[in-house]
């Protein structure tokens, strides 16, 4: 075979020389980077050149065996491993795997607000230089009990001038001095001179100092290699462009639910102890089962890689190793922030490249992104697994990767890890206050006291309502958040409660076949004795219904709770502690109305990485949007609850979190609207639904035992579908976009409106919607393509001035 460093060896004269095995461990490519003309390409890393799982991961556990066999048992348990982002985060993690008994972290180039930094260092030859080190717990780097700090052992792929590792060693030292410093690499390339520099930080320190790495060598470079590497790069871009040209995938990349772990690390950004280790590996077998099912079994997967996403590289690859164990065809890799040139040679180690915009909000800025040797792999497959930090419309967009990838494989898939942000543990941290007992009718809300007990403060005595224009405005601005005020309630017409009336009149049924169904299957597939907390307020109707159905059918009483989520903020962590303190995580069952694109599916998701034992998976009354598989329904059709705002939720506003209300120890609050007692319908709503339970229970029966043998995985239809009309209706922001019946009412009620797109044909499904924007003068545009029966768009790029005096939206300027 030709080795895939000498295209390069041949034009810049670039030699290697060393052990054997070198050629077969590396390869060459050229760098878009001022700093150092060539990289060394490593054939067995897994980042840019697709590679076995198990030979990735075999090789960073030899080297973690090896590290314990120096170090001897007693010093192996009392050591720590630090790996560098990005290229060694899995070789850092597999190291760890091999010593067995060490907590593992590496350095980061991602901050996190919450989680104050250890230290950091410079990697003076990389495009992005600075690394933090952001452990969740500030003792890490002080492990070794009472004989004092154990060996410290720094994780990289190659040595090539030891400057990364200098820096790193002398940072530390000064902060968190040890007698012990063990540096373990794929490959040690280091010049004699370079290998000199750690023997004089020993002598300085009085530390020892050892290195492990599977092949020595060096580099051998001619004097103007840099001028001469810029001057070829320069001239195979003149040659070459990038076929791939910005476009949207025809099919939707495929989701698959992984049921990662509750409270279980996504990596070692901020830590990975011994027993998370041991957890992960209990649990990967079913997340290989589910993905293998996800993708229709080996045979329809074929070929398969499994690309990771920058620093998020272990997570992907032991499941790429679980993949591989249970006889899949797959190769692991992942995407990287390194700027590389692409020559398709076999003599070459980067033959393509597919670039794409960086999709994880990046600190240091937007940029090109890469993923190396994925075009022209020959994969059947591609299952991109990113964490949920990074899965944002960036990267479904078109020219995004999934995009991208879609033009290297016939099939693409994706799973989202939850991005873990803890909670750091400092000396000082005081236990919160006893949390105070859920507010309940008829004190709080209209509902009967036994039908939920709100985890929310009471705001009534704070004006917190503003005029939908100005909140809108404020809002897109960028001044304030949603969740910081209330729209003034909509007070219904005559006309319009009596549309209310006749909707009810006409889907009573309708809703209890669904209530019936979802909440069957929560009591067969979740818990026999499930505590059901609807996500305030939305849910809470639907929450009181499945309460009611349990008792109707089966004599039980099943908990009830109402909790705030806020998109972008999350959810209300002090009501998460009181139900854990109150009941099993494990029996909670989060409840909503419906979903429209899977906001707030992913924003639970989010929110719950952090506390271990909850199940993030919704159970909804119907998920037109298909991002949930606990639903009464994926119809999407007009649930009367939608069409009012307090008067049929018990006579509670929607969450309010505003740092000058909600303290660190409070629930989020919300106002009870005694004053609408008159207009109140709630427990009429509920009534109306409960008295037709007996007529649609066969009918329940019959559709639970079709969903039991169903494949009810979401498809996230709704988010593509969102990301379509955002772009074709040139709003290119998804928050603007709210599909189903349910959130264009809530459009027309609480935001400023711009346009209404209509199924046609929808009938008396939309009768509410089109009084509603009669009376708010938004145009009703009739399509025949939409996945919805409506999407109501918010007014883009609003300010006061884009609607007129009575402030009726108009055109979009």
């Amino acid at each position: 075979m030709v080795w895939t460093g000498t295209w390069v060896s041949d034009r810049l004269g670039i030699e290697l020389a060393g052990d054997d095995e070198l050629r077969g461990l590396l390869g060459l490519a050229l760098r878009r980077n001022p700093k150092r003309a060539h990289l060394l390409v490593s054939g067995v890393l897994g980042k840019h050149v697709p590679q076995l799982p198990s030979v990735v991961h075999g090789h960073g556990v030899t080297l973690g065996r090896r590290v314990r066999a120096l170090l001897g048992p007693e010093e192996a348990a009392r050591a720590v491993v630090l790996g560098y982002a990005e290229t060694a985060t899995a070789l850092g993690h597999a190291v760890a795997d091999g010593l067995e008994t060490a907590p593992y972290l590496h350095s980061t180039r991602r901050p996190v607000a919450s989680v104050p930094s250890a230290g950091g260092f410079e990697e003076s030859h990389s495009h992005a230089t600075s690394h933090l080190l952001l452990p969740e717990d500030p003792a890490f780097f002080d492990r070794g009990g009472e004989a004092g700090r154990g060996p410290l052992v720094l994780v990289d792929d190659e040595f090539s001038t030891g400057n990364t590792v200098l820096n790193t060693l002398r940072d530390l030292h000064a902060c968190h001095p040890r007698d012990h410093y063990v540096i373990v690499a794929l490959v040690d390339m280091r010049a004699p001179g370079d290998a000199g520099r750690l023997a004089a930080f020993a002598e300085e320190t009085g530390a020892r100092v050892d290195v492990v790495a599977h092949a020595r060598g060096t580099v051998r470079l001619p004097e103007d290699v840099l001028a001469r590497g810029l001057r070829l790069v320069e001239e195979q871009d003149g040659r070459t462009a990038d076929p791939l040209v910005p476009c949207a995938p025809a099919v939707a990349p495929v989701r698959l639910e992984l049921g990662w772990p509750a409270g279980l690390p996504d990596g070692g950004r901020h830590g990975f102890t011994p027993d998370h280790r041991a957890h992960l590996r209990e649990a990967l077998p079913a997340m290989a089962a589910r993905i293998i099912d996800g993708l229709g079994g080996p045979e329809q997967a074929g070929r398969v890689l499994v690309l990771g996403f920058e620093e998020l590289m272990y997570a992907p690859l032991v499941l790429a190793r679980a993949l591989e164990e249970a006889g899949l065809d797959v190769r692991f890799s992942t995407t990287t922030r390194s700027p590389v040139l692409a020559v398709d040679d076999p003599g070459y180690a980067i033959r393509t490249r597919l670039a794409f915009p960086a999709h994880d909000d990046p600190a240091d800025g937007p940029g090109e992104r890469y993923a190396y040797n994925v075009a022209g792999g020959g994969f059947d497959t591609v299952l991109a697994l990113v964490d949920s930090a990074a899965d944002t419309p960036a990267l479904h967009a078109p020219g995004g990767l999934l995009a991208q990838l879609a033009t290297a494989a016939p099939r693409v898939a994706l799973a989202v890890v939850p991005a873990h942000t803890p909670v750091p543990r400092t000396p000082d941290r005081q236990e919160p206050p006893v949390l105070p007992a859920p507010l309940r009718g008829p004190d709080f809300s209209s509902y009967e006291p036994d039908d939920v007990g709100w985890l929310l403060q009471d705001l009534s005595a704070v004006r917190l309502e503003a005029p939908v224009e100005e909140r809108e405005e404020a809002v897109q601005r960028g001044g304030a958040h949603y969740a910081e005020s209330l729209p003034v309630e909509y007070q219904p017409t005559e006309e319009y409660q009596e549309l209310y009336r006749d909707a009810l009149a006409g889907s009573a049924a309708r809703i209890a076949r669904a209530v019936g169904t979802v909440t069957e299957l929560v009591l067969a597939e979740r818990s026999p004795r499930p505590v059901l907390v609807s996500l305030a307020r939305a849910g809470t109707p639907v929450g009181v219904l499945m309460r009611r159905w349990a008792r109707h059918r089966h004599g039980t009483e099943l908990p009830h709770y109402a909790v705030s989520i806020v998109r972008g903020r999350g959810i209300d962590a002090n009501a998460l502690r009181w139900l854990a303190a109150h009941h099993d995580p494990a029996d909670v069952v989060f409840v909503d109305g419906w979903t429209g694109k899977g906001a707030i599916t992913r924003e639970l998701a989010d929110a719950l990485a952090g506390f271990p034992g909850f199940d993030p998976e919704i159970a909804v009354l119907a998920d037109p949007g298909s991002c949930v598989r606990t639903y009464g329904t994926r119809e999407d059709f007009l649930i009367p609850s939608a069409c009012l705002n307090s008067t049929v939720s018990g006579l509670i506003s929607r969450t309010v979190l505003r740092d000058d209300l909600v303290g660190p120890h409070d629930y989020h609050g919300a106002k009870f609207y005694r004053e609408l007692s008159g207009s109140d319908v709630s427990r009429d709503f509920v009534a109306a639904v409960e008295a037709r339970f007996d007529e649609v229970a066969d009918a329940v029966d019959q559709q639970v035992k079709e969903a039991a043998s169903a494949d009810r995985a979401p498809t996230w239809e709704g988010w593509a579908a969102v990301e379509r009309i955002s772009e074709e209706q040139g709003i290119h922001d998804v928050n603007l976009v709210k599909p189903g019946v349910g959130e264009t009412t809530r459009v027309l009620l609480r935001r400023v409106p711009w346009k209404i797109l209509a199924r046609r044909g929808a009938g008396a499904d939309l009768a509410h919607i089109r009084l509603l924007a009669e009376q708010r003068g938004v145009p009703v545009e009739e399509r025949d393509d939409l996945p919805y029966t409506c999407v109501g768009l918010i007014h883009p790029r609003y300010t006061r001035g884009a609607t007129g005096a009575d402030g009726k939206a108009v055109g979009s300027a």
